[in-house]
């Protein structure tokens, strides 16, 4: 198979679909790969560090989606891409495509098949695509909403840890999983007063056992999270419902009672955000203000860490890449249903339930596009 990689556009986005590694396992699997001439820059890969691993670099995006077999990416095509993605032509990267009914259109419109990292599941019923990034955002959310407390940025200007005799940040973590655990540590780890909300009790007694206390949790109930959303400094969305659209869990109206200056960092702003004032910004412009509380709703902030980011999102996307080249997609799909859970567009019809339910779109089971 062809195997495509082009250099990533969104805006501030330094990652890379495909290592020199990966591209030097799959050229030993006797598949071909193209990289477009700085893809991997932004992540510290050169051209030359390609081309030792044998793949062949073009000066072009455009050369890239006429060639490839495979488009393999990290973000969403952006519109310029999608118009050139063809019948026939597997994507494979992060669609989130619940919040995004532009790109589901354009998405149907060209043909292509379309497997999105973030619904692929595994044994455990996890996603092992999506974690890489959630582990990495986790860790960020407590820094990025650090510097957002800062005074200068807009902030309470609280510091996390406080100091002797100065209580430490109040942080509020909405959501168990991947990211909120991660949250979680770090923003313990800097010193905070942590409480970590879910619905779950089992998770709860998860994180209570392997934690040990390093901080609380709480039953998210509508009325205790807005109790302690009013008197938290930092808040940290960390829910996730897989491929379809966030749940709204802070109200403008509960912003109003928020200390002024509080920090709203929103991890799942990727899938429309869980803040009812939620926008997605960029790296090059984070934060901006509403009724007083600031708000950090970056769309990828793993590419603010883009080589760390690459190399573990590469670890987690290589055997189904390879699997995709030697086998087809179909076939490859056949033999794992977890691949096949990532299917979200094929030949022009949507296959992912929570994507046609956010967005009104009718739906086939993924099964039946195998058959077409």
């Amino acid at each position: 198979m062809l195997i495509g990689c082009p250099k990533e556009i969104k805006p501030q986005e330094f990652r890379v679909g495909l290592t020199p590694n990966a591209a030097y396992e799959a050229i030993t699997r006797g598949h071909d790969v193209i990289v477009e001439t700085n893809a991997g820059a932004g992540s510290g890969f050169s051209d030359d560090d390609y081309r030792a691993m044998g793949a062949t670099v073009l000066d072009s995006a455009a050369e890239i989606f006429a060639k490839a077999e495979m488009i393999v990416k990290v973000k969403e095509p952006q519109a310029n891409e999608r118009k050139m993605l063809r019948e026939g032509q597997l994507l494979f990267t992060y669609l989130h495509l619940a919040p995004d009914p532009d790109q589901t259109r354009d998405l149907l419109a060209s043909g292509c098949t379309a497997i999105a990292y973030e619904t692929v599941t595994d044994d455990r019923g996890g996603l092992p695509l999506l974690a890489p990034m959630s582990e990495v955002a986790g860790r960020l959310a407590p820094q990025v909403g650090a510097w957002t407390l800062q005074k200068a940025n807009g902030g309470r200007g609280v510091l996390m840890g406080g100091v002797p005799g100065v209580g430490p940040a109040k942080v509020v973590v909405i959501g168990g999983g991947v990211v909120g655990t991660h949250a979680a540590r770090i923003a313990a780890g800097m010193g905070a007063d942590v409480t970590v909300l879910d619905r779950s009790l089992p998770r709860m007694r998860y994180l209570d056992d392997i934690f040990g206390g390093t901080f609380n949790t709480g039953f998210s109930s509508a009325a205790y999270t807005a109790e302690l959303v009013a008197q938290a400094d930092m808040v940290i969305g960390a829910v996730l419902i897989p491929g379809a659209a966030a749940p709204k869990l802070i109200s403008r109206d509960q912003l109003s009672g928020m200390k002024a200056g509080a920090t709203l960092v929103d991890v799942a702003i990727d899938q429309g955000g869980c803040f009812e004032t939620s926008k997605a910004t960029t790296h090059a412009d984070p934060i901006y203000e509403v009724d007083g509380v600031m708000h950090y709703c970056v769309a990828n902030m793993p590419g603010a860490v883009a080589r760390t980011s690459t190399i573990a999102l590469g670890n987690a996307t290589l055997p189904f890449l390879l699997a995709l080249a030697d086998k087809g997609w179909r076939q490859a799909c056949e033999d794992d249903a977890h691949l096949l859970n990532g299917l979200n567009v094929h030949a022009g019809e949507l296959t992912y339930y929570a994507v046609g339910k956010a967005l009104a779109i009718d739906v086939i089971s993924p099964a039946l596009a195998l058959k077409k």
